[in-house]
């Protein structure tokens, strides 16, 4: 059995647009007419370009190849072009290209990809949601939202927590740009504070609060923040600053008593053993479209359970990456918590021939063989991406 024959997809992702703007979906074929799925989560470049540098690494070292030689392919697309090192856009599409070779190895012998790596640890997997706005979408400007209104936010988390959450997350820090890291204002520490009291006011002892940031503080500037938050007892305080050096987030997290959590732009195992030998965070978030796959991931679940740090899957993309990340959460040991966009519903569930199994705050992981997924190709071919903004994009201009 070789890789043969290659598909991609960039589907627009439509309003609410929770998740991202669009998606990158990939699927292998074998000669013997087994397929595979992968998500590419690379926002450096247009979609459209991301697919070039797909067929391009598909060309030069899939077609071809047996599907189970995947620890040999990472390193001949690792270290092609005479780098090794740590490349967030090209091994953003290893990611996806290895992603989709597991699912072809499951199926090829009637297994779930976890089964493969260990095999099944949970049954099932806790799950959290970001806060989403009721109307409109996530790009929405309008006052007032859960992003910027404490009240409807504390609304939101209370009808999340109804149907079976157990922790939420949500990020009333402000803005990011391409300028940070900074000192946060005192309006914003003010409001992080109240949008904590809110929430933890209505949600009780019932959730737990998980304190999102995008890496705009300085080390100062976070610990500040992390004071003012600190009385609400949250899960965690996420990136709180910009991601390139682990040992100044390693001064936030000495100086506060929330665990950190980290990971979501990191890619490889080499940038997450700089956060565990640093010390910067306990609890680490890859994004498996991102980070090198689903082998790449597994490594760094293990080196952090030799620190007694803990996993938790990163998404805001689409649900293939989502069924990857369910995946390697099955078979870790050290595994705490899984992202999910709200129940799985909505588009995420409509891309798939089958959505993921959500039941009262928790995925059931699948008993099918590969990812334990399909894609909807007549659903993805129906919704092109055609704009030219970029999956996330960070402000222009400093923040005030």
């Amino acid at each position: 059995m070789i890789i043969k024959d290659l598909k991609t997809f960039v589907v627009g992702n439509p309003p609410p647009h929770f998740g991202g703007r669009y998606f990158i979906f990939l699927k292998l074929i074998t000669n013997s007419g087994i397929e595979g799925v992968g998500e590419v989560y690379c926002s450096t470049f247009s979609p459209h370009v991301i697919v070039k540098m797909i067929e391009d690494v598909f060309e030069m070292h899939v077609k071809g190849i047996d599907p189970f030689h995947i620890e040999k392919l990472w390193r001949n697309v690792y270290g092609r072009g005479y780098t090794l090192r740590p490349d967030v856009s090209l091994i953003g599409v290893l990611s996806g290209l290895e992603i989709a070779l597991w699912d072809i190895c499951g199926k090829s012998v009637d297994k779930p990809v976890y089964e493969l790596l260990g095999g099944c640890v949970h049954e099932k997997l806790r799950t959290y949601t970001y806060l989403y706005p009721k109307d409109g979408t996530v790009f929405k400007e309008d006052e007032p939202h859960v992003y910027t209104d404490p009240d409807l936010a504390a609304e939101c988390a209370a009808e999340y927590v109804a149907q079976g959450f157990t922790a939420i997350k949500f990020d009333p820090a402000g803005a990011y740009s391409v300028f940070d890291p900074r000192q946060p204002s005192q309006e914003t520490l003010d409001r992080s504070e109240l949008f904590c009291r809110r929430i933890r006011e209505a949600v009780g002892s019932k959730a737990d609060m998980l304190f999102g940031t995008h890496g705009q503080f300085t080390p100062s500037g976070a610990i500040r923040l992390a004071r003012k938050i600190e009385p609400y007892d949250p899960l965690w305080f996420e990136e709180p600053t910009p991601p390139e050096r682990p040992e100044e987030m390693a001064k936030v997290a000495q100086k506060t008593c929330i665990p950190i959590a980290t990971g979501e732009r990191l890619t490889t195992k080499y940038e997450f053993s700089r956060v565990l030998e640093t010390k910067a965070a306990s609890i680490l978030q890859p994004a498996l479209g991102r980070v090198g796959g689903i082998l790449e991931a597994k490594k760094i679940a293990g080196m952090a359970e030799a620190s007694y740090a803990q996993i938790a899957p990163h998404l805001y993309c689409g649900p293939i990456e989502g069924a990857a990340n369910i995946q390697l959460s099955t078979c870790s040991p050290n595994f705490l918590i899984l992202e999910g966009i709200k129940r799985w519903d909505g588009f995420h569930a409509e891309i798939l021939k089958k959505p993921i199994r959500w039941e009262s705050g928790y995925v059931i992981p699948s008993k099918d063989p590969g990812l334990g997924v399909e894609l909807n190709e007549e659903v993805a071919l129906a919704h092109p991406y055609s704009d030219t903004e970029l999956h996330l994009e960070m402000a222009d201009k400093p923040v005030e």
